[in-house]
């Protein structure tokens, strides 16, 4: 089946920044409404973090003097863009998010400028000591409270150690934030985990893409799957205009947003059958960026849990990982007297890819109950009529094991 269960559609609720009241008031409802959701955390703002933020090259005094007499152009531009976060000026921060907002707007000799501007400050305040860069204040998220998220199903994803402009970073600084981030999760929540990675800004840099894809499986940035249209955030592509097996259609609700417009949403996915709308929030009740009022949210996850029956709803990994599983996935079957015999199997490292697929079997209309057995897991159902006939819908491992199923008149 197309989607777990047999599903029309799925949704992902995936949120980014780590800001706390996305685990104070978003998370709770979630939970009471027995949804799982995704968030992309930089690391740098969990206290008790090994990995902070660094400058990873020359000394910032040598960079600093080299700018009086040698100005910014494509050959340093990487260097002294990773640099400028950590320069002793005002808005540090602010001025490096600029400059690669104007790099990736392709304005090229304004990134320059205002790079060459930003040293022309520090130089002047004669200040050469690097300073952490401060993205968070006020009360922060624990790592001891993420694992309990955890257990409770919950997705954890790299969002970068301290979300900079990964396409202005040279590949020493870009490769510390997406590595040691990635390594932090993995030794703090455990390599599930690791599968997922929103690089900051939603940036579709092919650069940084080509690096973030050597070390995540999936990113919610791009995932250039032959089966798979992707509508960004910013598209008004409406998802029904593409004929591939699956649409990832990309929505950020900002402060704006009604919840009318985004229960919309939903209900396209109940008219179409391909499509796996992505929500991406950030702040919550006043906290972080185009924060959203908790109760918008619980109004728009209820009416989601009032389509359950037709929406599956999971985090960003488990509908990445079904995708992938069912693609490449192959069915041999055989038949006998009151029995058929299945092999599913996957071209994929079943290590990762280890989430059930469901299959719909038609039966002999007279079978009146079906036991499907797959090594030691076996089920029983009563199968249900459409117009194909008897089908039973169920889930199996997609690992070779042979699936018998039995019917009982």
């Amino acid at each position: 089946m197309k989607w777990q269960d047999g599903k029309d559609g799925a949704i992902s609720i995936t949120f980014d920044d780590a800001t706390i009241n996305q685990f104070r008031q978003a998370l709770p409802i979630l939970d009471t409404l027995g949804f799982n959701g995704t968030f992309f955390i930089n690391t740098a703002d969990i206290p008790g973090s090994v990995f902070i933020p660094r400058f990873i090259g020359r000394p910032l005094v040598e960079i600093i003097t080299e700018t009086l007499k040698v100005p910014t152009d494509s050959s340093n531009l990487f260097e002294r863009a990773s640099a400028v976060r950590f320069l002793d000026i005002p808005n540090a921060v602010e001025t490096h998010n600029h400059i690669g907002s104007l790099f990736e707007e392709g304005k090229l000799v304004e990134s320059y400028r205002e790079t060459d501007n930003a040293f022309a400050v520090v130089r002047k305040r004669k200040s050469h000591r690097p300073i952490r860069p401060v993205l968070l204040t006020g009360e922060l998220i624990t790592w001891k409270e993420l694992k309990r998220f955890v257990v409770g199903g919950h997705e954890f994803g790299n969002h970068t150690i301290s979300h900079p402009r990964l396409a202005v970073l040279d590949e020493p600084n870009l490769l510390y934030e997406l590595e040691k981030c990635k390594e932090e999760i993995l030794h703090q929540l455990g390599p599930l985990q690791t599968f997922s990675c929103e690089c900051p800004f939603g940036t579709e840099n092919e650069r940084v893409m080509r690096y973030a894809y050597k070390i995540h499986p999936a990113l919610r940035n791009r995932m250039p799957e032959p089966f798979l249209k992707e509508l960004n955030r910013s598209s008004s592509t409406s998802p029904a205009d593409t004929t591939r097996e699956y649409v990832q259609w990309q929505r950020g609700p900002l402060q704006k947003t009604t919840v009318d417009e985004m229960k919309a949403w939903v209900d396209t996915l109940l008219v179409h059958k391909n499509i796996w709308l992505v929500l991406t929030f950030h702040g919550v009740d006043g906290i972080g960026w185009e924060a959203k009022p908790h109760r918008e949210l619980k109004e728009y996850f209820t009416y989601m849990k009032k389509n359950e029956d037709s929406l599956w709803i999971a985090t960003f990994r488990d509908v990445a990982r079904y995708m992938r599983e069912r693609m490449s996935s192959t069915i041999k079957s055989t038949e006998e007297k009151g029995k058929i015999i299945l092999r599913v199997s996957t071209t994929l490292d079943t290590a990762m890819y280890n989430l059930p697929l469901t299959l719909k079997t038609v039966v002999d209309p007279d079978w009146k109950k079906v036991v499907v057995k797959q090594g030691n897991n076996i089920q029983q159902f009563a199968p249900r009529s459409d117009e194909k006939g008897s089908f039973i819908l169920y889930r199996i491992m997609p690992t070779g094991v042979p699936i018998e199923l039995t019917g009982n008149k």
